[in-house]
């Protein structure tokens, strides 16, 4: 073991960092607010470029370390800034909010200087960028929203285009509406026509930083043109979500309770989520969270496991509206608003610093003015109000150990909109969905909509107006972002939100656990890392026999488990994906502006196409008969198998799933990426692991599992990919990729033996004493 000892200014008393055999920091210190302190300034030594990164990117300071390429993204960020009152944020948080920000931010300035001291060294995108870090205030914790997953502003824009050209029925294709819609909601749409754009400053505001060499060498004369993000990003972003689960100790094989999770985020390197340990009189927590942010969002306290996933209410709309002829002022009600301007300064390197105005409507921010069709464009966000930056609420809700608390904590969680799962060492569980949900009277939210008045916000529903469970009788909680709301919701008067994912993980979940697929720790492990796919199964079912021979034999032999080594699940992904759905989409949408609209096509809604659930769309395609549907299906399957030799060779025994299907971990600097690493899943199983159809790399999935044994605490278990740390060339940076590609896990070791046992590195600090 390596021992280290190192002096600390601002820590109060002696803690210690215990680095355990797979980069798990447990920190012990004698309060809590050393232990937030220490938990800031661990976060310096495994993820500083990371969050330092994430920090100027929210608040808009980009441009200063990187040039005027950087200046578009930076005003974008600052339109979407928290700029409302600070007492009332904080106290949505919890009482200690603001002094554990306080102490969280303490410790990240002064593991700062502890790099910029030389004690310890920058990690190596400091010197490649030749940037430095920047000292961090309380309030940078909390202002910074664009970094929340929440909807659903760019899918009203998509949906408002494809009613210009085709209908709602075609729409399906791009997101399926559950519960269905009635046809007189459409007559909420603007009757303004909106160009693909109108956008493209949210999301530029909410996009990743990209190092691309034009951009670094940007000058002022062309930063305009580093104000558009790839398309693919809107589409990835909505593919991201989250399993989690509780089962009622009856269903165990211990007489325990086990909660498990496995958050579906875009794969980077560093990991988003950050798991740590944090020890101080009054507190034992353990489990993942941001590494920006203090405290966990998943994980125990020692009396209760709880995690979330997005349940998907609808926080966003687009609003539009006319101006004056000045075009200074918009129309609202019977008379006239001005806009709200701020003259925002920008540094810029290599350059003067920049003015630049921001707009605000009473809605938000302005993000697309067109002064000769005289309209305007706000998003109304949750953004703009207190209580609504994401996760924070976990300050109170980490620390409760009855379901009653915990539920009660959750009352002021504003972002995002999550499903809670909850279990305890009395044998408690319980899911709560939570978050700021618009109370909109009278319409839904699926499209831009004017904002003269007619389309207003009359408050917000809370988790105490939201569905809950309580220790249901059927044993268990789950969710895995379906739609879940229950069957006697009223969704005219009370709506929550339209699009869900139909994706079969939900049922495959209930399915197994109901079964007593899940008794014990290594059964939810089978469980999260469970690659069967309904919706493939459902397809081959519709094969007909006189579809091609060698085809049709190995899928019918197929079990629909989307395995690494499975020969049949490379040629149904191949399918499915470079034939079938393209086929379709071709065939109900010939129109190929509409088409790029709905790539790269639902695959549920395609599923019930061939099923002859939506009628009009399959007789559009002329697939509303028997026998025509059995000639598509035959001749896009002949067409994969074909390629697929071609690709693979003629021999299907010798074809694997993870021959083309990789796992890999992007780096905002290239040469740092991990990976590829073979895996299997795809974008229908419960282990989510969704790719980009041009290349098979996997985008998004579930870098962070975690199980978790409710009482008997050493038994939990966990992976972080690629790995712990974030800087790049350690031994942490991406030893658990191996693990995870092979759907293994690591000891959550909370008991102070186990921790001992495993501690590879231990830092104790000593507080200098001025």
């Amino acid at each position: 073991m390596i021992d280290q000892e190192l002096s600390v200014p601002g820590l109060k008393d002696v803690a210690t960092i215990s680095v355990d055999t797979w980069g798990l920091a447990h920190i012990r210190a004698q309060t809590t607010r050393d232990a937030f302190f220490v938990q800031g300034l661990n976060a310096v030594r495994d993820r500083l470029w990371q969050i330092d990164l994430w920090r100027k990117r929210g608040l808009g300071l980009l441009s200063a370390d990187f040039g005027p390429g950087y200046l578009m993204q930076d005003r974008a960020a600052r339109l979407f800034l928290y700029r409302g009152d600070m007492e009332a944020e904080w106290a949505a948080y919890g009482d200690d909010a603001e002094e554990i920000c306080i102490a969280f931010t303490q410790g990240i300035n002064a593991g700062i200087d502890l790099m910029l001291d030389g004690a310890w060294t920058l990690p190596p995108e400091f010197e490649e960028l030749q940037m430095r870090p920047g000292h961090w205030q309380p309030e940078d914790v909390v202002r910074i929203r664009t970094h929340c997953l929440s909807r659903n502003a760019t899918s009203e824009l998509a949906r408002a285009q494809v009613l210009t050209l085709a209908d709602p029925e075609t729409d399906l294709l791009r997101v399926p509406l559950s519960p269905p819609v009635p046809p007189e909601e459409w007559a909420s749409r603007s009757e303004k026509r909106l160009p693909p754009d109108v956008l493209a400053v949210y999301e530029l505001a909410t996009a990743p930083v990209t190092f691309q060499p034009d951009r670094l060498n940007a000058t002022l004369a062309d930063a305009s043109k580093w104000c558009v993000v790839d398309a693919n990003k809107t589409v990835q972003a909505s593919m991201e979500g989250s399993n989690n689960w509780a089962i009622a100790p009856a269903l165990t094989s211990t007489g325990r309770a086990i909660m498990a999770c496995d958050p579906h985020r875009a794969h980077a390197a560093p990991s988003l989520r950050y798991m740590v340990h944090l020890s101080a009189p009054g507190m034992d927590l353990i489990g993942a969270g941001e590494p920006s942010s203090p405290g966990i969002m998943a994980g125990h306290n020692g009396t209760a496991a709880f995690s979330l996933t997005i349940f998907c209410a609808d926080q966003e709309d687009v609003m539009v509206y006319d101006l004056t002829p000045d075009a200074a002022a918009y129309h609202y009600g019977s008379g006239t608003e001005a806009f709200r301007q701020i003259e925002e300064v920008f540094q810029v390197k290599g350059a003067p610093d920049q003015t630049l105005p921001l707009q605000f409507t009473r809605h938000g921010p302005v993000v697309y003015t067109d002064t000769d069709r005289s309209i305007a464009l706000a998003v109304r966000t949750v953004f703009t109000d207190p209580g609504t930056s994401p996760y924070m609420t976990s300050l109170k809700s980490m620390r409760a150990t009855t379901l009653n608390q915990f539920k009660s904590d959750l009352a002021t969680w504003g972002a995002p909109t999550v499903n809670m799962v909850y279990a305890d060492t009395t044998g408690g569980i319980g899911w709560q969905a939570a978050g700021y949900v618009p109370q909109r009277d009278g319409w839904r939210g699926l499209v831009p909509v004017s904002g003269a008045g007619d389309y207003e916000w009359n408050g917000y529903m809370t988790a105490a107006d939201l569905p809950c469970l309580d220790t249901p009788e059927q044993g268990y909680v789950f969710s895995a972002n379906e739609m879940n709301v229950p069957n006697d919701w009223n969704h005219t008067a009370r709506p929550i939100g339209f699009e869900w994912f139909e994706d079969g993980r939900a049922a495959r979940i209930s399915d197994v656990i109901a079964s007593g697929g899940a008794k014990d720790i290594a059964g939810n492990c089978a469980l999260q890392t469970d690659t069967y796919s309904a919706c493939a199964r459902m397809l081959v079912s519709l094969l007909p026999d006189t579809s091609p021979m060698p085809a049709r034999d190995l899928l019918r032999s197929w079990d629909g488990f989307a395995r690494g080594d499975s020969a049949g699940a490379l040629l149904f992904e191949r399918w499915l994906t470079e034939h079938l759905c393209p086929t379709l989409l071709e065939r109900v949408v010939p129109d190929a502006a509409v088409r790029q609209l709905l790539q790269p096509g639902n695959i549920p809604t395609v599923v019930r196409v061939l099923q002859g659930h939506h009628i009009e769309l399959a007789e559009r395609a002329g697939l509303d008969r028997a026998a025509a549907r059995d000639t598509f299906l035959s001749g896009t399957l002949d067409a994969a198998w074909t390629s697929t030799c071609a690709s693979f060779g003629s021999d299907p025994t010798a074809w694997r799933w993870d021959a083309l299907h990789q796992g890999y971990f992007h780096h905002a600097i290239a040469s740092y990426d991990v990976g590829p690493f073979p895996t299997g899943g795809s974008s229908t199983t419960t282990m989510m692991a969704h790719y980009d159809a041009a290349e098979y790399r996997v985008r998004i999935g579930a870098s962070v599992r975690m199980v978790v044994d409710v009482g008997a605490w050493d038994n939990s278990v966990w992976i972080n990919a690629p790995g712990q740390s974030g800087v790049p060339g350690t031994v942490h940076y991406d030893d658990l990729t191996p693990l995870w590609a092979a759907g293994s896990y690591v000891p959550m070791l909370y008991s102070l033996q186990a921790i001992e046992a495993a501690t590879r590195t231990r830092i104790t600090l000593i507080p200098t004493r001025l």
